[in-house]
């Protein structure tokens, strides 16, 4: 039997021996650090597309509230950056205004219509060319929304409401409408909707049909991880007033729709806790963050 001096040995070894194998580690080279994640973020990007300044804003309103009120109607367009790819909310006015600096009057010299950047150039300030653009969608086919939508006909999926696109498209068309200026709808790769759709199939960015103002009117929902839901509303509110006084525009093709919508969209707004951006409005288009800058 091993007397206390062998067991004393025996066990100072195996410590040693443990302490050693524990130590082993530290002498090994240091191993480089994950990858980072991706970036999953959705991101809202608000480009300037141009504004309306208007002698009189009656047309907003069928009950008469701005007659005779001047005042001013942004055209902005909404970049909208999903993991999956890029989409464009609205085209806006059109490059081809900007080639005029002080602008151009239209509709008899009852409005001054102008574009201070091209919807190229700003995109172009994040790297990116029309041919980037995965996805396009509009509020509504009037002139102010799809001046630019034929630069994406060839590489771009255009997502248009089948209703609206008859309507844009009857003879003789509709007031404010060109279809020229949207004409790359015939050759696009297209997706035809008919009501509430689920762009990216993720749940966090969706049309919401909300007929009215035109007869395939529609409103974007973007649920952004930092800010929460957002809601672009199209031409449903061209200003704040529109929203706060549910204001009716006089050319609205059903007063009915339009506000039957206004109240679906504020209760998904009450619903989602939603910010909601009156597109048209000035006040609206400079609280949000300044291009590039983004919400996210």
């Amino acid at each position: 039997m091993p007397n206390w001096k062998s067991r004393l040995l025996s066990l100072s070894l195996g410590l040693l021996a443990a302490g050693a194998v524990a130590a082993a580690p530290a002498d090994k080279p240091a191993q480089k650090s994950a990858a980072p994640a991706p970036d999953t973020d959705v991101r809202l990007y608000a480009l300037d597309c141009g504004h309306l300044d208007f002698k009189s804003l009656g047309m907003f309103s069928d009950t008469g509230e701005y007659d005779g009120r001047p005042g001013r109607i942004l055209t902005p367009c909404f970049l909208i950056r999903h993991p999956q790819g890029w989409m464009l909310w609205d085209a806006g006015l059109g490059d081809r205004y900007a080639q005029q600096a002080t602008g151009v009057d239209a509709f008899g010299g009852l409005v001054h219509v102008q574009v201070p950047v091209t919807l190229a150039a700003q995109l172009a300030i994040l790297n990116l060319a029309p041919k980037d653009i995965r996805v396009v969608a509009f509020a509504d086919l009037h002139e102010d929304h799809v001046g630019n939508a034929n630069l994406f006909a060839k590489t771009a999926t255009w997502v248009v409401n089948d209703k609206e696109l008859a309507w844009a498209k009857s003879d003789p068309p509709p007031l404010r409408v060109d279809a020229g200026l949207f004409s790359g709808v015939e050759s696009a790769d297209v997706k035809r909707i008919d009501g509430d759709f689920d762009v990216f199939g993720d749940g966090r960015v969706i049309i919401l049909k909300a007929p009215g103002l035109t007869p395939g009117h529609q409103v974007l929902l973007l649920r952004l991880k930092k800010t929460g839901a957002v809601l672009l509303a199209g031409g449903l509110y061209p200003l704040r007033e529109s929203r706060g006084q549910r204001r009716v525009p006089a050319t609205s093709t059903s007063r009915a729709d339009a506000l039957a919508s206004m109240e679906r969209i504020e209760k998904i707004a009450a619903n989602q806790k939603a910010r909601v951006v009156a597109q048209g409005d000035p006040a609206d288009f400079a609280a949000l963050p300044k291009f590039p800058a983004c919400l996210n």
